[in-house]
């Protein structure tokens, strides 16, 4: 007997979420087997909940699919890997990983250099400060496809759903690292730069070049429907989160230009951001609930039966698959990684201030543009070795078959920092006591928001082509271009420094 159409209906996300066949049946069901009162209440009230969709709201999975994520997480009656097989895979896993070569030899150029400032007091280093920062940014590259590739394995053990949210953490770890760094290290304005650079850079650099890679060959791409709607509002919220503050202040520079920029100003903002942090977590938290623990019987620990297509490929694919690394190997590997970047990045940090000064880059790029390309040199290096091998096997005459499907997973990656790392950050400043804030420059909200407009307008069908990925790396390239010659806004350096709001507009800003 087929199945009332109105019952197949899915939300944007593609899940079931009509529930008025359902309803209606226990409606029926209700009347024909009660004829008191009471039970007429009882229905009603059943009726209602559904109604409200309480009777399907849960906020953590049951018993069962607990006990089936624990035999798929433990692997119960397959294979184990190995350790020695683990450890091998992990090795071999991507060609990047010759440039951990690289990591000791920033650790020698930071430590040598600290070492030669004791005995000489600075009169000459061991190490230039290009040197040590070169070493540091490319230190970081192998940890970052480390990462990825921790997270790929874990997807075996979690599923595609819970898999997805931990690439996509483990992915932002380098950058939300930096960023801690900075806000511990009370660089606070070069912060913001790197946080709206990192943002703008995963949303148009990222995917921009993954649509032209993937899509040379075909004449359009898909995006993962499910998913595009939900992100267009989340972008949204997270950027015009950004323009609240910055249009208060443009408003209260109007009525009074001369005396806005003092502590009672930042005590203000201050106040104003925590609070838009809390909200922006509640909207994350919200949102990574309704994706991966939905209304209805599925949640993130099993599949539903009427999933997307491509859910269910993946979980198959997943399932039939043998993993390379065990998911024990694979937690240390990641703990271990996570340490040595963390240690990486500080040194990076470290050496910044003196290559900013004597490569005399304006202090809006370094943020906007240079640091986050951090994050992107790992999958840059992959993209460039696979579009070579790729023309090698064309002119061997062996092209392998085109993907329909886009990588757009470095939107999701925005989606997360803007909406969690961002206002994480802010609240973890207001507990170590740095006035750090949301009131961002207005140029960077600028770009912010028209790269928001520009990826939800090219995404808005859930289809993708080479052409719109060149335009989303054409205007990449225009930001980075205008960047070069923006020197930021002093009023907001002034309010972002550690020290007095009078201190920093004596000194000129000065943090």
């Amino acid at each position: 007997m087929s199945e009332p159409a109105h019952s197949r209906q899915r939300h944007s996300n593609g899940r079931i979420v009509d529930e008025e066949y359902a309803l209606s049946e226990r409606r029926n069901s209700s009347s024909s087997s009660s004829s008191s009162s009471s039970s007429s209440s009882s229905s009603s009230s059943d009726s209602l909940s559904d109604i409200y969709g309480m009777r399907h709201f849960h906020l953590f999975p049951d018993k069962r699919s607990l006990v089936l994520f624990k035999d798929r997480f433990l692997r119960t009656g397959k294979r184990k890997v190995g350790v020695v097989e683990s450890l091998r895979a992990i090795a071999l896993s991507s060609w990047v990983n010759l440039f951990i070569v690289f990591i000791p030899l920033a650790w020698v150029a930071h430590f040598g250099n600290t070492h030669d400032e004791r005995e000489s007091g600075d009169a000459q280093r061991v190490w230039p400060y290009g040197v040590t920062f070169t070493f540091c940014f490319l230190a970081i590259v192998p940890l970052e496809r480390l990462f990825e590739y921790g997270g790929e394995q874990m997807s075996f053990y979690c599923g595609s759903d819970l898999g997805d949210l931990i690439i996509i953490s483990l992915n932002n770890t380098v950058e939300a690292t930096l960023a801690i760094i900075l806000m511990t290290k009370c660089e606070l304005k070069l912060l913001q730069s790197t946080i709206i650079g990192v943002i703008v850079l995963h949303l148009l650099l990222i995917p921009g070049t993954s649509f032209i890679a993937g899509g040379a060959r075909v004449l359009e791409q898909d995006l993962h429907p499910h998913l595009t709607q939900l992100n267009h509002t989340l972008l949204a919220i997270g950027v015009l989160s950004l323009l609240l503050p910055t249009a208060f202040f443009a408003s209260i520079q109007g009525v009074d230009s001369t005396g806005v920029v003092n502590d009672e100003t930042r005590r203000s903002f201050l106040q104003m951001s925590r609070g838009l942090a809390i909200i922006l977590l509640l909207v994350y938290i919200c949102s990574r609930i309704f994706l991966h623990n939905p209304p209805g019987a599925n949640n993130a620990m099993r599949l539903h039966p009427n999933a997307p297509k491509e859910m269910e490929e993946r979980e198959q694919e997943l399932a039939e698959k043998e993993p390379e690394v065990s998911q024990w190997v694979c937690i240390i590997m990641l703990i271990i990684t996570i340490g040595l970047m963390a240690a990486t990045a500080e040194w990076l940090v470290d050496s910044i201030e003196f290559v900013r000064e004597e490569s005399d880059i304006e202090q809006e790029w370094f943020g906007l543009i240079l640091l986050p390309i951090v994050s992107f040199s790992a999958d840059g290096a992959v993209a460039m070795m696979f579009f070579v091998r790729y023309l090698f096997r064309h002119y061997l005459g062996k092209p392998s078959a085109p993907n329909t499907v886009a990588k757009a997973r470095a939107i999701d990656l925005s989606i997360q920092f803007i909406l969690f790392w961002m206002p994480f950050i802010v609240l973890l400043a207001w507990w170590t006591g740095r006035p750090f804030s949301l009131l961002f420059d207005t140029f960077e909200v600028a770009l912010t928001i028209a790269a928001c407009f520009l990826v939800n307008y090219v995404t808005a069908d859930a289809k993708t082509n080479w052409a719109e990925g060149f335009a989303m790396v054409s205007f990449y390239a225009m930001i980075a271009l205008v960047s070069w010659f923006y020197t930021g806004q002093p009023e907001i350096r002034e309010l972002l420094a550690c020290t007095s709001v009078a201190e920093a507009v004596a000194g000129g800003g000065a943090e």
